[in-house]
């Protein structure tokens, strides 16, 4: 008996099919949060308007994503801004072989989109900045069109909302990029002498010249849940004032408890938000 336990014949075990251990899941199926780290099924996070289902964390959104989200279907109108051009007023190396990348790889012509739309019936012109272009940086290009937009709601006594995304002005175009910021705040104060609405939805992340111009300027300035809001970074500013600062320093939440925001706003509550503060201000009205 003990020979032949010795002599017993080798076990065969089923060999795993190698065109199953050699498929690769492709990287596009699944997101990795930014909040909290984990690795989330993209169709289960596009079903959630990009917010993680884990730790709520906000993802950003590209400015198609944006409207698809807040206006109704159907509604937007695009402005076309065909003459509006980037003249590269310093010649700045590589700067228009850039733009061209961006605007290849985005499907857009500067970091904003502007438009006519409804939401929640309510007609508006509504301007949407998407990082995804150059950090969203504000130049002649995104200055013009927000602006030539707040002349066309005055015009036309229509409310304005802006979703701000935006790492400042565009270091590229000099004094140009931060004469928008007051090309823009003047336009909008003309809009405001009208008595018309100006919403701002601030959204991660919104810094340097939009923060200091037109993203402070809405009579109700909203932000978007986790939202980065600042004009200098962190730590510079930890640098120049020799002081540690707190952990949510520039959040959205931060913010709204230092007076800086109106009100947060959960992603998938915003359209509707929205659609009651049109509705309460009297602007843009059914059609």
């Amino acid at each position: 008996m003990i020979k032949d336990i010795f002599n017993k014949k080798k076990q065969v075990w089923a060999q795993p099919n190698k065109s199953i251990v050699n498929t690769k899941v492709p990287d596009s199926m699944w997101i990795k949060c930014t909040g909290c780290k984990k690795a989330v099924y993209r169709k289960k996070i596009e079903d959630n308007l990009m917010v993680c289902p884990h730790c709520s964390y906000h993802m950003r959104l590209s400015a198609a994503e944006r409207i698809r989200i807040i206006v109704d279907a159907g509604t937007f109108e695009r402005f076309d801004f065909e003459d509006v051009v980037c003249s590269d007023p310093l010649n700045f190396p590589g700067y228009k072989e850039k733009l061209e990348q961006y605007s290849n790889t985005t499907g857009l012509r500067d970091a904003v989109v502007c438009g006519t739309g409804k939401i929640c019936g309510h007609k508006a012109v509504i301007c949407v900045m998407d990082s995804n272009f150059l950090m969203g940086s504000m130049g002649y290009v995104v200055g013009e069109c927000i602006t030539r937009s707040v002349e066309y709601a005055t015009e036309n006594s229509l409310p304005i909302i802006i979703f701000t995304a935006s790492g400042g002005a565009r270091m590229q175009e000099g004094i140009i990029s931060l004469m928008q910021m007051a090309k823009i705040s003047g336009a909008l104060a003309k809009h405001n002498e009208s008595g018309l609405l100006y919403l701002t939805v601030i959204t991660d992340p919104t810094t340097g010249g939009v923060t200091a111009s037109f993203a402070m300027l809405g009579d109700i300035i909203m932000a978007e849940r986790g939202a980065l809001i600042g004009f200098a970074g962190k730590r510079v500013i930890e640098q120049t004032i020799k002081q540690k600062l707190p952990p949510n320093f520039q959040s959205a939440e931060f913010m709204a408890s230092h007076g800086f925001v109106d009100l947060v706003c959960e992603r998938d509550k915003m359209k509707n938000l929205i659609g009651r503060i049109l509705t309460i201000h009297g602007g843009g009205k059914h059609e």
